[in-house]
């Protein structure tokens, strides 16, 4: 039995060679192709890797540091993945997956992915809505400090609740019209807090991204402070990798 090896990504093959780079555990990373595919891997020297804020960070830089190496295309790997030995990720892996693999690097050939998280304070928001919609603030207003049924508290809640949504899916739609047209793909993702919005992924051309980065720049323009937009411009390709079948 070998030495337990940690991998991080697969690109086409002969792939980076000798890069001067180290990994997880401070170990250097090396190389290994098998046919077509060739993986970056080090020598793993713990049985199971913490999803910690080190280790992952430590997993993504190796990728972001093979990507700026001119190494474009991969296929980014799942953090804590472990093997002692390569015949079972060919058997396991590479055998039942090839010709989907090979259609991934074909997508991915010349594209990279960049991100977006919008996020909005929802009490300033709420308190701009009630400015500006003048008959739900009178009902509001009316309804403070009485005894009231219960149709007329689901009533008022159900109607602020609807006018916040309504302002949040305009705002979602000026994100979707600047930003889509420049992407080959688009994912929304959940977002990851109360105060989360809109989280995308999108997937561009490499020589998009400065336009792709002034679009963002002039919605942040536009909302002024009224948002908070964070922009991932260079990041591994995580949500346009899965190895789900077409």
């Amino acid at each position: 039995m070998g030495e337990r090896l940690y991998l991080y990504g697969i690109f086409p093959a002969p792939g980076p060679q000798h890069l001067a780079l180290t990994g997880l555990d401070n170990q250097p990373i090396d190389s290994h192709t098998i046919e077509e595919f060739t993986f970056l891997f080090s020598a793993a020297k713990q049985e199971r890797y913490l999803a910690s804020r080190r280790n992952l960070l430590g997993h993504e830089r190796v990728l972001e540091a093979a990507m700026q190496a001119g190494f474009q295309t991969l296929l980014p790997l799942q953090f804590g993945l472990t093997t002692e030995a390569w015949e079972p990720v060919q058997q396991e892996l590479l055998v039942p997956n090839r010709d989907r693999l090979k259609q991934l690097f074909a997508k991915l050939q010349g594209r990279r992915e960049v991100s977006i998280k919008v996020m909005w304070e929802p009490d300033q928001e709420l308190e701009t809505l009630m400015r500006e919609n003048e008959a739900l603030r009178l009902e509001r207003d009316r309804l403070q400090g009485k005894q009231l049924r219960m149709e007329e508290v689901i009533g008022i809640g159900q109607a602020i609740e609807q006018a916040m949504e309504a302002r949040k899916l305009d705002i979602i739609q000026a994100l979707r019209t600047a930003l889509n047209p420049l992407a080959a793909e688009v994912i929304e993702n959940e977002p990851m807090t109360s105060a989360m919005i809109y989280n995308a992924a999108y997937l561009i051309s490499w020589d998009e991204e400065i336009a792709f980065g002034e679009q963002v720049e002039a919605l942040d323009a536009q909302f002024e402070e009224r948002l908070r937009i964070r922009y991932n411009s260079f990041t591994a390709p995580y949500n346009f990798s899965y190895l789900a079948q077409p």
